[in-house]
């Protein structure tokens, strides 16, 4: 039997450290002043910390004492991390981090806040994802947006729309430019969530990424943690062609691109909000353009310095998620909970992270509700239909 504290889960260690970027056991064990084999004990669950150092490992890594006994929130399925093969292993590790702790936000929420229903049609009727082929992918994209009543023309903002559709969305600073977004089916309530990186903001990007990753939820749901690494370039492919089947219908987009060049792209990134580089990518893709002539598109591209930044990524304001924060402010706001008791009774988190992940502003949980203000009354304003009218008379014309 494990000595120590009764009941520690090693794992949540595991996860927590992640979270504040601490890259090993030894890192911790170092920074706290204690034997690595102690740590280790701690994570292989052949011991655990005594109440005293229990406490000061939960001050030391800013969570209560109680998270430790939490259960970890451990989907069966994988979680799919879009990144570059350079990406470092403790960003990964601190982005799947991030993404248990909105899950456990989330299913807090939803013990106060029906969420929309997930609205995700079958459109793999049994398939795997291995028999798809790329008209398979154009018209699943085709029968979302007829199932989800959106037409065939531009689509708007993703990030509202997932919302409506049941997804989880937030958005986070990843603290590196490497990593683009997750998605995870998580435990218990088998409910889509998607964590967007804000670290390269415009509005054609977080479209794509949003829409990438929801691609992920409907094509890849019965995926296995095995599968997943091993056919990650195919599953990748996959979630990008129907993202952009997706934000570019193959029955509408290409009529409005007889004529392709890098003007008449500025022009459709306007009407469509997807990147130019994603359109080039697009027509290649549909046989609208051959694979010289989008080679020949991407050099101008590239010399037109568009890879760092393209026309309207200033202008635009990448939307934001709003379902977990506005859940929060019914809860407070109707009075069900407060917030000193969200955080002593829900989150084992602190304030901050849970502000973080939901788009509360920093601060949040420590600010009194403000105080409702009304209009003063005024002898020529109406109130409670009351004593404040006056009956005007009018004399008839004959």
């Amino acid at each position: 039997m494990p000595i120590g504290t009764p009941g520690f889960v090693p794992g949540r260690l595991t996860e927590v450290r992640a979270a504040r970027r601490i890259p090993s056991m030894s890192a911790l064990a170092r920074a706290m002043s204690l034997n690595p084999s102690t740590v280790s004990r701690w994570e292989d669950g052949s011991s655990a910390p005594d109440p005293e150092t229990l406490t000061r490992l939960a001050g030391f890594l800013q969570v209560r004492p109680e998270f430790f006994f939490r259960p970890e929130r451990v989907s069966a399925r994988p979680t799919f991390l879009r990144s570059l093969s350079s990406t470092l292993v403790r960003d990964l590790q601190y982005q799947s981090a991030q993404m248990r702790w909105l899950q456990e936000i989330s299913n807090a929420v939803e013990h106060y806040v029906d969420l929309p229903p997930v609205n995700i049609p079958d459109v793999m009727a049994g398939a795997s994802y291995h028999q798809l082929r790329d008209e398979d992918l154009e018209q699943i994209a085709l029968d979302l947006r007829r199932h989800w009543e959106l037409g065939e023309g531009p689509c708007g903002d993703m990030v509202p729309l997932l919302e409506r559709l049941g997804f989880v969305v937030a958005v986070i600073e990843m603290g590196t430019v490497k990593l683009d977004g997750l998605c995870s089916w998580s435990p218990g309530d088998d409910r889509p969530h998607i964590l967007l990186a804000s670290d390269k903001m415009s509005f054609a990007r977080r479209q794509m990424d949003a829409a990438h990753e929801m691609a992920h939820a409907i094509l890849h749901r019965d995926v296995s943690e095995e599968q997943l690494k091993r056919d990650l370039k195919l599953i990748e492919t996959q979630a990008f062609r129907l993202a952009s089947a997706f934000l570019l219908p193959s029955t509408t987009y290409p009529v409005e691109m007889r004529f392709p060049s890098l003007a008449s792209m500025v022009t459709a990134k306007e009407r469509w909000r997807v990147s130019i580089k994603a359109q080039i990518k697009r027509l290649a893709d549909l046989d609208v353009i051959p694979g010289d002539f989008a080679t020949h598109l991407y050099k101008l591209y590239s010399a037109k310095g568009w890879t760092k930044e393209e026309p309207f990524d200033r202008q635009w304001i990448p939307g934001e998620p709003r379902l977990l924060r506005d859940a929060l402010h019914l809860i407070v706001d109707g009075g069900v909970r407060s917030k000193s008791d969200l955080l002593a009774l829900e989150f084992t988190i602190p304030a901050g992270d849970v502000e973080n992940l939901t788009g509360l502003p920093p601060g949040w949980f420590a600010h009194e509700a403000a105080m409702v203000v009304r209009l003063k009354p005024s002898p020529g304003r109406v109130s409670d239909g009351a004593e404040m009218g006056e009956v005007v008379s009018f004399t008839r014309r004959d």
